[in-house]
């Protein structure tokens, strides 16, 4: 998998956050969990999913780890950087746990996963490693490490959705939430890890999903974010075989509970945005025109070799479609470069594919081969290193231009934001996002987080709108 990305991080992919409640008033009373969060959305939301197991089980929650009882980092194996990540932070908690004998160290996630007991040898720190579908054995498994013993469940499900969890939202801001719909993959892309780390693809209840963001509105939640490794491949059966939901018919449910609620999703695959879900996002204005379509190559034969499922020529078209049916749509992907035997001509297609779609938004990397995969298995990773950085500069001064070029054309426009909070700038500021997914600052007036606020945009960066607030009368 790749492991260099572009300096354009998406809130959706961070690296090293600590996502952990901000209060600190502990109770005497209870022991206390300290919980990071590492890679993509779907570890976010996991966390959340753990928080909940943990306070049911008696646990309160603390941002600040050397007041933890038990420490936890969920983790990524996506990227050998975010594994690299990983281990240095655990050597940190090494010096707590000298201080503090009776703290417990737990991995969680992809890495826990991949790496199952060896994470135990390895790191001799760690007294817990629990898989991406076993955090419901939590309690009995931090009782196990508290006699002394160190505690494994790795065990994949066929079933298991967390469906029935309500999650603990962590560090929210408040006004936007992520929301699992389905777990797992089934596509084996052959330089991707997920269908090891997480199983097979399985979608959650229909009706529980709806009810979650329902309850999300009613707290003052005005954005969800539908989450899965493939979200539009979501498809869900009711026990008796009567009702069948497709992903546009999830998303048709969830942006009827309110007009003020704002619908996003990711991550799709380019083979399941179908029309169905094109003609599903035009016709409520309240679902995002913005859709995350990764390419990975511009090479049909690279492509091939990477178990894409597609060809050049049929990824350009599904684009046209997209803009045909959805003329305002945002459009952004990943692109990998370097991967095994790409050649020259292979690198310039990807180009010529970037110049050709303008990408809103891109994530770029260059391959690095992940243990257990297809790829791994089956081809030599024979690009040079520096071969791989040079092509990978390239993409990234393309999407540069392409991403001032994309900002500018919204010069003059008037945009609806939702207010996510103040602006990282400035306290007189605020920010949000349009349903484009770009983010827009302007002054902060009399608004507030969760409002939708009018702006005429007059200024841009290559990766900010600036705009002055349209007062109502």
């Amino acid at each position: 998998m790749p492991e260099m990305v572009s300096d354009k991080i998406h809130d959706e992919q961070k690296q090293g956050t600590a996502y952990a409640p901000v209060s600190n008033n502990l109770s005497p009373n209870k022991k206390h969990f300290y919980i990071e969060s590492y890679g993509c959305a779907m570890n976010f939301a996991d966390s959340e999913v753990v928080a909940s197991v943990l306070m049911d089980y008696g646990f309160g929650a603390t941002a600040d780890c050397a007041l933890a009882d038990l420490i936890l980092i969920n983790t990524c194996s996506i990227r050998e950087k975010a594994e690299t990540t990983v281990r240095k932070r655990l050597t940190e908690f090494r010096k707590l746990k000298r201080l503090n004998p009776g703290l417990l160290v737990g991995v969680l996630g992809c890495m826990a996963e991949r790496l199952k007991e060896k994470f135990l040898e390895e790191e001799k720190l760690v007294d817990l490693v629990v898989g991406p579908d076993a955090y419901r054995s939590l309690p009995g498994l931090i009782e196990e490490a508290e006699t002394g013993m160190k505690s494994v469940n790795v065990l994949l499900s066929r079933d298991e959705t967390y469906a029935d969890i309500a999650p603990v939202r962590l560090n929210s801001n408040g006004v936007t939430a992520f929301v699992s719909i389905m777990r797992g993959c089934n596509n084996m892309c052959s330089f991707c890890v997920v269908p090891f780390t997480r199983g097979r693809e399985r979608s959650r209840n229909a009706a529980s999903i709806v009810q979650e963001c329902e309850n999300l509105f009613a707290q003052g939640y005005r954005e969800v974010t539908l989450l899965g490794q493939n979200v539009d491949s979501y498809h869900w059966v009711d026990e008796t075989g009567h009702e069948i939901v497709s992903f546009a018919m999830l998303m048709e449910k969830v942006a009827k509970i309110s007009p003020l609620l704002r619908v996003r999703f990711s991550t799709s695959h380019p083979k399941d945005i179908t029309d169905e879900v094109l003609f599903t996002i035009k016709q409520y204005k309240n679902i995002c025109n913005y859709i995350h379509l990764p390419v990975q190559s511009g090479s049909s034969r690279v492509l091939q070799m990477m178990n894409r499922t597609y060809s050049r020529e049929w990824y350009l078209a599904k684009v046209d479609r997209i803009r045909e049916i959805i003329p305002d749509c945002g459009i952004s992907t990943d692109m990998i470069t370097g991967f095994c035997s790409e050649t020259e001509e292979d690198h310039q297609q990807s180009i010529s594919l970037m110049e050709y779609c303008r990408y809103d938004l891109a994530y770029l990397y260059f391959y690095s081969e992940r243990p257990g995969t297809l790829a791994a298995r089956r081809f030599e990773d024979d690009v040079p290193l520096e071969v791989k950085k040079r092509r990978l500069k390239e993409l990234v001064d393309l999407y540069r231009i392409h991403s001032l070029q994309s900002m500018e054309r919204d010069l003059g426009k008037t945009v609806e934001v939702l207010v996510e909070g103040s602006s990282k700038k400035s306290e007189h500021e605020l920010s949000g996002r349009t349903g484009q997914n770009k983010v827009v600052v302007f002054p902060k007036m009399q608004f507030k987080p969760g409002d939708y606020v009018t702006v005429i945009i007059d200024k841009c960066t290559a990766g900010t709108l600036i705009g002055i607030p349209v007062l109502q009368p």
